[in-house]
């Protein structure tokens, strides 16, 4: 399928949500009343995007407070000083006394979030989790000579969970980096982080890379060409990059630094909750298409959805897929057969 249309990650937190959320780290409800309401958001947002017409679904991450607290509060051997917050959307503190222990195996559950989601809908699924820099930023103390080691180990641990997703099926895995915008010297380091988390994993692999969505605000400002040369030895098939808010400048960037594997172009800005029309989906397509040939896009919103009203979402989603679909046409149909003047018998 030309340009096939996905999202990000995350979905829309109801206010009655983030309510429950906040009531369970107060110890009003317990976690099984917690994960019961999660299944029935999730299931939820999986009818929005399919309605909207989404071709690869996800599960809005709605079991995640944030991008960081669902992966590092879980992997042994990290201390939460203060694990109870005041509001569930805020970050732990995270410390790490000594080193991670040796990865024997996925602690995450990350594998079980996915097999309920494949329970629920019959489309392909994009899943994402956060990648080892960005995690490791979140560390304010740890063992390590450095925190490109930690970053290492971070990265071990969350292959361990990429090797149980795809024994459970999973084919669209996403590692999200929305840290890196504001670390742009430790690009390589990165990349051998994002390396080791896929080492051996046969799926189709995604690497986002945005400028931050924390509360709908960008967290820096600049241009995608720090990833290179560095991002061409990321081992993944596609980089997932935010152009909606910022406009078309870097997309020159991808050609000029040799990016040859396919591009989730974000043609939604979720930083803004007016709706896009089809039209200027379309448009933001067709001028990807100068550079970028139809068959290596993949069309998404720029980032997750999670601090956009979920009708604004859902409407964004319907313009996007909207415009993909006017521009896929486009491209289906047949070249137009000129006109030809009429063959007149000769007479006798």
């Amino acid at each position: 399928m030309l340009l096939p249309t996905t999202v990000v990650g995350s979905w829309p937190v109801p206010e009655w949500l983030e309510r429950l959320k906040t009531d369970h780290h107060r110890g009003r409800i317990s976690r099984t009343q917690l994960d019961d309401v999660h299944e029935t958001a999730i299931k939820a947002a999986l009818k929005d995007q399919e309605l909207a017409g989404v071709d690869i679904v996800s599960d809005g991450e709605l079991r995640r407070d944030n991008d960081v607290d669902h992966f590092l509060a879980r992997m042994p051997g990290v201390v939460l000083p203060l694990p109870v917050k005041e509001f569930y959307y805020d970050y732990h503190t995270v410390t790490l006394p000594a080193p991670l222990p040796p990865v024997d195996g996925p602690t995450l559950g990350l594998a079980d979030d996915f097999a309920f989601t494949r329970a629920h809908t019959d489309r392909p699924i994009k899943f994402s989790f956060t990648g080892p820099f960005s995690l490791a930023q979140r560390v304010v103390e740890h063992p390590y000579a450095d925190r490109a080691e930690l970053v290492v180990a971070i990265a071990a641990v969350l292959h361990a969970e990429a090797v149980a997703l795809a024994a459970r099926g999973a084919t669209h895995l996403q590692i999200d980096e929305p840290y890196l915008a504001g670390h742009p010297q430790a690009i390589a380091e990165a990349v051998a982080a994002v390396n080791v988390v896929v080492e051996g994993v046969a799926v189709r692999w995604g690497l986002h890379v945005c400028y931050g969505n924390r509360y709908a605000r960008p967290s820096w400002e600049g241009h995608y060409d720090f990833l290179f040369p560095a991002v061409l030895d990321a081992r993944v098939d596609e980089l997932v990059l935010e152009f909606g808010r910022k406009g078309d400048e870097d997309l020159p960037v991808l050609a000029h630094g040799g990016w040859d594997r396919d591009v989730g172009l974000g043609v939604i800005d979720v930083k803004d909750p007016d709706v896009e029309s089809p039209q200027t989906v379309a448009n933001r397509i067709r001028r990807a298409l100068d550079l970028v040939p139809a068959e290596r896009l993949v069309v998404n919103p720029d980032c997750g959805l999670r601090n956009l009203p979920a009708a604004n979402a859902r409407a964004k989603l319907a313009a996007m897929v909207a415009g993909a679909a006017a521009v896929r046409d486009t491209l289906a149909a047949p070249a137009p057969v000129p006109d030809r003047p009429a063959v007149v018998a000769a007479a006798g």
